[in-house]
Parts: structure tokens; C-alpha cells; sequence
């Protein structure tokens, strides 16, 4: 806010312009970006997100920007969207204006994606997803996808080259065990010639598969009190306990979703058998704490229920909240991908390893590279070191 606020106007005119620091109107930013790089730069208070989102996707060189955003943590820890249509100041209060770049919204399909640069940051994304255990796995699943992800970072095995142990100091699980290191060699060993950009397809169709992929889960209780969580997803609304899901209910099923206090609804269409709509309430922590899952069903069903996105009430009196969701739908997404005609981008490609010092879950760390081999402690919490892979010239 304006700190001279306090002041009569006479005062204000008296003061001189020269007075005022830039600083004072700007504001330095850090983000930390999919491969654990961090992305500074300064922005006026007054901006709204979609500035600094630009300035994040054009330093990465990414065209298909709708699945991504920046995220960041309020004062009590919560993750928070930046809006891009808000001034950031309106919404980052009382805490650093640090942010992390992220995936949002989970294709279904990775394949339709036009560009590799796209479906590898998505890869990176997924690669924290796994390791953290938001996206739990098998032991065979996880064993499958570190061998894609050994041979896009690492590229073709060469036994002149590796040693027996040559993958230990990479991360694929939050419980990683000799074991399962053995078999993905024993697999890497099999993808003799796949480049890189081949590697990250075979790891999102599998990925793409798992019951948790790109669901957003919110901790809630059920009308009986019980601890639940709730999952938003590309599909619909999910509905878990002790880790199992319970329900499931489809955008098309939904036909209304709204808030109340630290109230949460969900007014479903009518069953087959049944004659009248039904309501379906949870309780969660806090008024902010449902807001915040209302507004996520509002973007994910827009995202990827709409052709258009809704336009905002333009009464001057409106009833609840006037936030919409304002970027592009996945239909527009799409149509705007098939038109991208530049050159397939190079870029590097970075590698996942182990590192001793602690890294919040949306990664946020400032470790630097070490050497290869190096002696990494236990720890399996991961940092990025990147590196360029060799990788064939022509477009796929």
C-alpha cells in the first residue's frame, strides 16, 4: 500500500518526485523455475500476473503456455495460483514475492501437445510429482519410468563409459532402493538409439495412465466428520479416504459448485432412477481453504469443459464472487498449438540427482551442481543440474 497515504495533499505536492526510489513503485521477484533454476527479474507493484507469467515462459522459450502457472505460498503455507488478471500485490500480502513455476492443468493426452520443450517440462513437473509422492507408483511403474528418465537425461548406455552404479546418484522414488536401481539399468540397457524426445513420450504414456496423475488434492471432512480428501482433475471432482477413493464425480454429472463460510457444495444432476437434483456438502479448514478449492473446480471444469471461457458478470450489484476463469480453454489451447511454426527449439535437458540440502515440494532451492559422482548422502530429495544432451537435429 501506499506508505504516504497518511499525508495531506499539500504535503504530497511538496514533495519532490526525485524522492521516491524506484523501489518503492517495483518490486523484485524470484522464481523458481522446473529444472531448479531460479528466474529473477523486477516488476511494478501494480502489475498484474500475466506480466511476470510472460516474463517466466519467454525466458524458458515455451509457446503452449495454458497448462502452466506460477504458484506461491501465503503466510500460513497454503499454495496459492497467481491470478493472472490481478495486480500481484492485491494477492501475494505479508510474505517474499517468491514464486514457482508449475504445470496446472495435467493434459490428458500428452501426445497432442505440438512441442517437445512442452511435454518436457511436463516431464520435470511429473518427475517432482513422483518423488515427493504426490503421484504415488509401483515398484514396476517406478522402475519403467526411471529408465525413460535415465535415457533422457543420460542418453544411450555405453559400458566404457558407465560404471555398475552409474544411476545412484539420480532420483526416481521417495523410496528408492538398490533394487529398483538394478532393474532400471537392466532396462536403460534395452533403449539403445531413443532420443531424448522419444524417451520423455514413452514416460508421459505411462504416466498419463496412473490413477493420481494431475490431481489436485485439498484435505476436507464429510458430512459425518470423517477426514477425506478431495481430488480436482481434467475428469471431475474425486473423492478419497485413507488414500482410496471413494466416490467420483464427473464435471457433466455437476451441475453447480459453490461455497459458503468453510463450506464446500456440489449440486449433482439426477440420477437415472432418481427425481430430484442432490447436494452434496463438505467441510473444510477455513473459509480461505474453500475458496481456494472452488475457484480450482472453476478453472480445471472451464479448462477443460468449455470452448470459451465464461464471461464475467457485468452487473454492477452481483450476488457470491465475480471470479472467473480468464485464460484460454484446452480447445483454444489446441487450436492455437496446430498453428506454431517455428523450428523445433533446442534446449538442455537436466539431470535429477540426490542432494543433502532440504527443497520444498514445488522446489524451491538454491543447491548448487556437484560433480557426477560425488558422494551423495542418503537423502533422495532431488536438485537439478543441467546439462546439454546430444540430440537429432530434425523436428519429429
Amino acid at each position: 500500500e501506499d506508505s504516504t497515504s497518511h499525508l495531506s495533499s499539500s504535503s504530497r505536492i511538496a514533495r519532490s518526485p526525485a524522492r521516491h526510489p524506484l523501489s518503492f513503485r517495483t518490486m523484485q521477484t524470484r522464481v523458481t523455475l522446473l529444472d531448479g533454476s531460479l528466474f529473477t527479474c523486477t516488476v511494478e507493484k501494480r502489475a498484474r500476473g500475466l506480466q511476470l507469467f510472460e516474463k517466466v515462459c519467454e525466458h524458458v522459450n515455451l509457446l503452449e503456455r495454458d497448462y502452466f502457472a506460477l504458484s506461491f505460498r501465503d503466510a500460513d503455507n497454503n499454495k496459492n495460483w497467481l491470478d493472472p488478471a490481478k495486480e500481484m500485490k492485491k494477492q501475494v500480502r505479508g510474505v517474499p514475492w517468491n514464486f514457482s513455476f508449475n504445470v496446472k492443468f495435467y493434459p490428458p493426452d500428452p501426445a497432442q501437445l505440438s512441442e517437445d520443450i512442452t511435454r518436457y517440462f511436463l516431464c520435470l513437473q511429473l518427475r517432482q510429482d513422483i518423488v515427493s509422492g504426490r503421484l504415488p507408483c509401483s515398484f514396476a511403474t517406478h522402475t519403467v519410468l526411471g529408465s525413460y528418465t535415465v535415457q533422457s537425461e543420460l542418453g544411450d548406455y555405453d559400458p566404457d563409459e558407465c560404471a555398475s552404479d552409474y544411476i545412484s546418484e539420480l532420483c526416481f522414488a521417495p523410496n528408492q532402493t538398490k533394487e529398483m536401481e538394478e532393474k532400471i539399468m537392466e532396462l536403460h540397457k534395452t533403449y539403445r538409439g531413443m532420443s531424448p524426445a522419444e524417451a520423455e513420450m514413452h514416460f508421459l504414456e505411462n504416466v498419463k495412465k496412473l490413477s493420481m496423475y494431475g490431481v489436485d488434492l485439498h484435505h476436507a471432512k464429510d458430512s459425518e466428520g470423517v477426514d477425506i480428501m478431495l481430488g480436482v482433475c481434467s475428469s471431475g471432482l474425486l473423492v478419497y479416504r485413507d488414500r482410496l477413493r471413494i466416490n467420483r464425480f464427473s464435471w457433466p454429472k455437476i451441475l453447480k459448485i459453490s461455497y459458503k463460510r468453510n463450506n464446500f457444495y456440489i449440486k449433482i444432476r439426477p440420477g437415472e432412477f432418481d427425481q430430484f437434483e442432490s447436494t452434496i456438502g463438505f467441510k473444510l479448514l477455513n473459509h480461505r481453504a474453500a475458496k481456494r478449492l472452488w475457484k480450482v473446480c472453476v478453472e480445471h471444469h472451464s479448462f477443460f469443459r468449455l470452448v470459451s471461457p465464461e464471461e464475467p458478470p457485468k452487473k454492477f450489484l452481483t450476488l457470491g464472487s465475480k471470479f472467473r476463469y480468464s485464460g484460454r480453454t484446452q480447445i483454444q489451447s489446441r487450436r492455437a498449438s496446430a498453428q506454431i511454426s517455428r523450428p523445433a527449439p533446442h534446449f538442455p535437458r537436466c539431470i535429477s540427482k540426490r542432494n543433502m540440502l532440504s527443497r520444498s515440494l514445488d522446489g524451491g532451492t538454491d543447491a548448487s551442481s556437484g560433480s557426477r559422482r560425488s558422494g551423495i548422502g542418503p537423502s533422495i530429495v532431488p536438485y537439478i543440474a543441467c546439462v546439454l544432451v546430444n540430440e537429432p537435429c530434425d523436428a519429429e
